[in-house]
């Protein structure tokens, strides 16, 4: 893979910042949330941001 611009890097680095702030406050939300089903849906959002986030990382080590 060719490597990364400036430009590129900088984006990536602001897209996984959003990623992660995301993620803690999604898990924030779940974990103060009474009703199951609002909290189900905060948790998985939580981890699909985490999960993006993982994946746009690993385009820092290619």
């Amino acid at each position: 893979m060719a490597s990364l611009t400036q430009v590129e890097l900088q984006n990536l680095r602001h897209l996984i910042g959003g990623h992660d702030t995301s993620y803690q406050k999604l898990n924030n939300y779940a974990e103060n949330c009474v009703d199951p089903q609002i909290k189900q849906l905060f948790t998985k959002s939580a981890q699909d941001a985490l999960n993006t986030k993982q994946k746009l990382m690993s385009f820092l080590s290619e």
